[in-house]
C-alpha cells in the first residue's frame, strides 16, 4: 500500500496537470491593511464635481475624532505628494511642518484634506491653468469655486466625524484656490487663509511685473500643463541660466525651443503682452472686492515673496476700500520668503530675525484664527486685524489696519527722498541746483544679472538661490557702470517706513522703449560687530520694475520719445522696515534684472515676446536728479 502510494506521488510529478489541481495562488483577490492600531483613518475618494468630473481626494482623520472641523486644500502639485511616504502608523509621520496647518491636524486634531484640482494628477476632466471664473473667459459651467463648492458639500455630508464647518487654506496656486473659494462660498466655509496667493498675473505675481515679463513663467508653463503629471522636466544645455536664456533671444524663441506652442496658456500669455480684459477679468483683487467677503479671512503675505509679491496685499487695499469696517478680514505681515511659512522662519540667507516667525504664526497667529471660527466651542481669537513683523528691529506688531506704523498715536507721512548729484540723497527737499542728470548706457547683450553669476536655479542650493535673492547684497550690482545708486549721510536716528514706497523716476532714454527697475536698499554699518561679514552689507528692503511702454497706460502701450524727459512713476511692494543709526538708506535705479525678466530691446514693436535680434540696441539713459525736476522716491514714513 505504501508502496504504491510512493509510485503515484512520483508518477503524478510528471503526469498532465487538470486545472482543479492547480497550486492555489497564495495572493489573495483583494488584501485588506490592518489599520486598526494606527492613529489615525486615511481614506483616498473620488468626490463627484456637478458635471460629472471626479476629483481624486485624500482625507486624514485623526483617530477617534468627533464633531472636528476640517481644513481643506486644493492644489495642481499632487494631493498624495503632499502627504510623506511614511509607513507608519502615526499622522505625525504623514504631517510634518511641510504642511503650515501641521499643528491644527495634529494638535488641534483638524481633519486633513488635500485635492487635484480638475485636470492634475489623480483628478479626471482638463486642466486649465488659474482657470477662470465662469463668464467670459470660461464658457463652460464649472471652475474653482464651483469645484470648491461641490467639494464642500461632500465633505460636509459624507465626513461622520466632522462638525460640518470647513477651512481652506493654501500657498501660492493654492491660495489661489482658496480665494477662488470666497466666490459664492458654501455655508459650510467658516474660514479661509490664502497665503501668497496669486492673485493679478500681470500687475505683479507670476507671469508679469508691471508688464516686464518673467521667464522662469515659460517653465512653469511647461511643467503644469505638459502632461497631467507633471513628469517631464525642463532641460538645458547651460549650467548659467544667464547665458541659457541669453542664447536664445526672445521669450518666444525659448518657448519654441521647448515645445511650448503645445501647451495651451503660452499662447494666450504671449497674445495678451498688455494689461487688457484677459487680464482684468481675471484680477481676483477686483472680482473679490466687487462682491465683498463675508468668510472670515486671513491673508498672509511675505515681505521678500519672490513669486507672488503683489496679490493679498492689492486684495487687501481693495476690500478695505470697499469693506473698511469688515471684521471678518485679517492681515498677516511676515519676514518670509514664498512659502517660508510652512518652513523655518528664523532666516533668510544671511538675514537673520531672532527667532523662528514662522512657527510664531503658525502657532500663534493661524491656529488662534482656525479654532476661533471653526471649533464648536467658542475660542478667544486673541489676534488683532493686522499682525505684521517689523524687520530691522525684528519685533511682531499688533496693529489695527494697514499701513499703520503702530497701535495708537502715530500715522504716516509721505515724505520724499530725492536723488541728487553725486549719487546722494536728501530726505525733504531736493537742493537749490540746477537740474542734473546721472547717465549709463543699458546693453541688452549684457544685461544686469539679478544675483552674481554663475547662476543656476537647479538642485538644492539652486533652490536656496531663488528663494533669497530677494535679500541678497546688491554690492555687485552696484559694481557695475549701468547701474546708478544713490546713498543717504549715516543716519543719526531710526527712521521707520510702512506701507509701500513709490518711484517717481524723471528720465529719458535714446531708445524708444525701455525698461526701470528701483531698488530701496538698507546699507549696514562698515563694520558689523559680532558679524563682520555683515559690514556693508546692501539689503533690498522693497523692488520692483516698469515696462517704460506702459507708463501712462498699463492696458495701452506706446513708444518712449526718445531725449525726451519721461515720468515713470510706479509703486514698490509694501515694506515695514525701520532703518537703524548707523546705517544709511540707499536707491539703486538700473535698466534690466536678467534673467528674471525678459529683456527690453529698447526699440518699440508691437509685441515683446516676438522681438528679434536686430531690435535689440543699447541705448543712454539718463536720470534727473538736483533741483526742481529731480527724481525721488516717495516713503511711507512713519511719524
Amino acid at each position: 500500500m505504501l508502496l504504491t502510494a510512493a509510485v503515484f506521488l512520483a508518477m503524478s510529478q510528471y503526469a498532465p496537470v487538470n486545472a482543479a489541481d492547480t497550486l492555489p495562488s497564495e495572493t489573495p483577490a483583494a488584501f485588506v491593511p490592518r489599520v486598526d492600531s494606527f492613529d489615525y483613518v486615511k481614506r483616498e475618494v473620488m468626490i463627484p464635481m456637478r458635471d460629472g468630473v471626479k476629483l481624486q481626494t485624500v482625507i486624514l482623520i485623526p483617530r477617534g475624532a468627533h464633531r472636528t472641523p476640517i481644513l481643506l486644500s486644493r492644489t495642481p502639485y499632487g494631493a498624495t505628494d503632499r502627504i510623506a511616504k511614511s509607513a507608519s502608523a502615526h499622522l505625525s509621520a504623514l504631517i510634518d511642518s511641510n504642511d503650515v496647518a501641521d499643528d491644527a491636524v495634529l494638535n488641534g486634531g483638524y481633519i486633513r484634506v488635500m485635492q487635484d484640482v480638475r485636470g492634475k494628477h489623480g483628478s479626471e476632466g482638463g486642466y486649465v491653468m488659474t482657470r477662470p471664473l465662469r463668464g467670459p473667459l470660461n464658457s463652460s459651467d464649472v471652475d474653482h469655486a464651483t469645484d470648491t463648492y461641490d467639494t464642500i458639500d461632500w465633505l460636509v455630508k459624507n465626513i461622520p466625524e466632522s462638525n460640518g464647518k470647513v477651512g481652506i487654506l493654501g500657498i501660492s496656486y493654492d491660495g489661489f484656490t482658496s480665494l477662488m473659494a470666497l466666490v459664492n462660498p458654501h455655508p459650510a466655509l467658516r474660514a479661509a487663509v490664502p497665503i501668497n496667493a496669486m492673485v493679478d498675473g500681470w500687475r505683479g505675481d507670476d507671469w508679469f511685473h508691471n508688464g516686464a515679463f518673467r521667464l522662469d513663467s515659460l517653465t512653469y508653463f511647461h511643467g503644469q500643463e505638459a502632461t497631467r503629471a507633471s513628469d517631464v522636466p525642463w532641460w538645458t544645455d547651460h549650467y548659467d541660466d544667464y547665458d541659457s536664456w541669453l542664447s536664445v533671444g526672445s521669450a518666444s524663441d525659448m518657448a519654441r525651443l521647448h515645445g511650448l506652442e503645445q501647451v495651451g496658456f503660452t499662447a494666450k500669455v504671449m497674445n495678451h503682452p498688455a494689461y487688457d480684459d484677459f487680464w482684468q477679468q481675471q484680477a481676483l483683487d477686483k472680482i473679490l472686492a466687487k462682491q465683498g467677503i463675508s468668510v472670515p479671512t486671513m491673508l498672509v503675505h511675505s515681505l521678500w515673496d519672490q513669486e507672488d509679491m503683489y496679490g493679498n496685499i492689492a486684495l487687501y487695499k481693495a476690500l478695505k476700500a470697499q469693506q473698511p469696517e469688515n471684521p471678518n478680514l485679517y492681515l498677516v505681515i511676515g519676514p518670509w520668503f514664498h512659502h517660508q511659512q510652512r518652513l523655518d522662519g528664523s532666516a533668510i540667507g544671511q538675514i537673520r530675525f531672532g527667532s523662528d516667525t514662522a512657527r510664531y504664526f503658525r502657532l500663534h497667529v493661524l491656529r488662534p484664527f482656525l479654532d476661533h471660527y471653526l471649533q464648536d466651542e467658542s475660542v478667544p481669537i486673541g489676534i488683532t486685524a493686522v499682525t505684521a513683523f517689523e524687520t530691522g528691529t525684528n519685533r511682531w506688531l499688533a496693529l489695527p489696519a494697514w499701513p499703520s506704523g503702530c497701535a495708537a498715536g502715530c500715522g504716516i507721512d509721505r515724505q520724499n527722498l530725492y536723488l541728487q548729484a553725486g549719487g546722494s540723497l536728501q530726505l525733504g527737499s531736493s537742493d537749490g541746483a540746477a537740474s542734473n542728470f546721472e547717465s549709463y548706457v543699458s546693453d541688452p547683450a549684457k544685461p544686469v544679472p539679478y544675483v552674481p553669476r554663475p547662476i543656476h536655479i537647479g538642485g538644492s542650493d539652486g533652490e536656496s538661490v531663488w528663494q533669497t535673492w530677494l535679500l541678497s547684497d546688491q554690492r555687485d550690482a552696484a559694481s557695475r557702470t549701468d547701474v546708478l545708486s544713490f546713498a543717504t549721510p549715516i543716519l543719526k536716528a531710526p527712521l521707520k517706513i510702512s506701507g509701500e514706497t513709490i518711484a517717481n523716476l524723471i528720465a529719458s532714454t535714446t531708445g524708444t522703449d525701455g525698461d526701470f527697475v528701483v531698488k530701496l536698499i538698507d546699507v549696514y554699518p562698515d563694520e558689523f560687530g559680532r558679524e563682520p561679514k555683515m559690514g556693508g552689507y546692501q539689503l533690498m528692503i522693497s523692488a520692483d520694475i516698469l515696462r517704460g511702454r506702459y507708463r501712462d497706460s498699463m492696458s495701452s502701450p506706446k513708444a518712449i520719445p526718445p531725449d525726451q524727459k519721461q515720468t515713470y512713476r510706479f509703486a514698490l511692494p509694501t515694506a515695514n522696515h525701520v532703518f537703524l543709526p548707523g546705517h544709511r538708506i540707499m536707491v539703486q535705479v538700473q535698466s534690466s534684472w536678467f534673467p528674471v525678466y525678459d529683456r527690453n530691446p529698447q526699440t518699440y514693436v508691437p509685441n515683446i515676446f516676438f522681438a528679434k535680434p536686430a531690435d535689440y540696441k543699447k541705448a543712454t539713459i539718463k536720470i534727473f536728479d538736483s533741483g526742481p525736476t529731480a527724481s525721488f522716491v516717495e516713503l511711507p514714513v512713519v511719524r
